[in-house]
């Protein structure tokens, strides 16, 4: 036997061992709900207790953690009570950033959507549906930090004299006109930043939206042309307010998804020029700066502007169902 034979040996032990385990805890609880009365309530809770037990590991204490940190000051082993929420108020940077945060969750999930409504009004009853929207999803195929690297090639920069290699500036030289540095100039920028996002988030807006609009009675539609409505028409009278709850859906999950926006801007500007949003700013503070206090008080912040989308999608989902 070769000794890549024999050091696999124990990973191969160490994993039947955990098999085993899992299985003796799953054979224990479906055993304790077998025997005796058991009211329901106590057998919603044995059920749920693994689970509790990871989210309260894994979200509730670091969540406490990273809100008794955010009174900390750098190295989080002083006490400095409000200073760090006081300084994000002040600071030029931070606001920035929350100013930046606030256009990118109102314009991306509204332009998303937009996108994605129009391109599946026009597939939705098309034979080539299939295609259309494989070629519309290709770019969530790919990582944040790639569209991140395509797009900032579609804007790259060069001397007017040299060549472009950026698509746009090669466009605007082609046209007549000159080179300019989109990812420099603010506020502008944070515009050319958030359509790389849209680009990636279309897709997942077009392939919901076709599947609410394919759920449409044909026959509505039909009768409305019938009687003389146009395409646009039918689609503001019959189609939008069919759609609404689909819609609704798409619109929280894109304002969900925005407020975590990191990866794109930190691959395309890294925060600079003005560029910088909530989730980049506190990656700034606890790990480059080490200023591990005011990372934390972005992150509550952070926090407290996702939860009311959260709790609105899940009062929507509960009446849903």
């Amino acid at each position: 036997m070769s000794f890549d034979a024999v050091a696999q040996q124990p990973k191969l032990l160490y994993l039947l061992q955990g098999v085993a385990a899992f299985a003796a805890v799953v054979s224990l609880i479906l055993l304790a709900l077998h025997r005796g009365p058991v009211r329901r309530r106590a057998a919603a809770l044995i059920l749920l207790a693994p689970a509790l037990l990871l989210l309260t590991i894994g979200l509730l204490l670091p969540g406490l953690r990273t809100l008794a940190l955010s009174f900390t000051g750098t190295g989080g082993d002083t006490w400095v009570g409000l200073d760090n929420y006081g300084w994000m108020i002040t600071d030029h940077r931070a606001l920035v950033a929350l100013r930046n945060t606030l256009v990118w969750v109102v314009l991306v999930p509204a332009a998303s959507t937009a996108v994605g409504l129009l391109y599946a009004a026009a597939v939705a009853r098309s034979r080539f549906r299939t295609f259309a929207l494989s070629l519309v999803l290709m770019p969530m195929a790919i990582s944040f930090v790639g569209a991140g690297v395509v797009w900032k090639f579609v804007y790259a920069y060069r001397p007017a004299e040299a060549g472009q290699i950026g698509l746009l500036n090669r466009l605007v030289v082609v046209f007549g006109g000159e080179p300019r540095q989109w990812l420099v100039e603010s506020p502008w920028n944070v515009l050319f930043l958030i359509v790389a996002m849209v680009w990636t988030q279309a897709g997942f807006a077009a392939v919901l939206l076709t599947a609410a609009i394919r759920a449409v009675p044909p026959e509505l539609t039909e009768a409305a042309l019938l009687d003389g409505a146009s395409p646009g028409q039918v689609l503001r009278r019959i189609t939008l307010p069919s759609i609404r709850p689909t819609l609704l859906v798409v619109l929280l999950a894109q304002a969900i998804g925005t407020f975590k926006a990191f990866d794109i801007v930190r691959t395309m500007t890294g925060g600079q020029f003005d560029t910088g949003v909530l989730a980049h700013a506190m990656y700034d503070q606890a790990f480059r700066y080490g200023e591990t206090g005011r990372g934390a008080a972005l992150a509550v912040l952070l926090f407290l502007l996702v939860t009311p989308f959260v709790a609105h999608q899940l009062r929507a989902r509960r009446r849903a169902g």
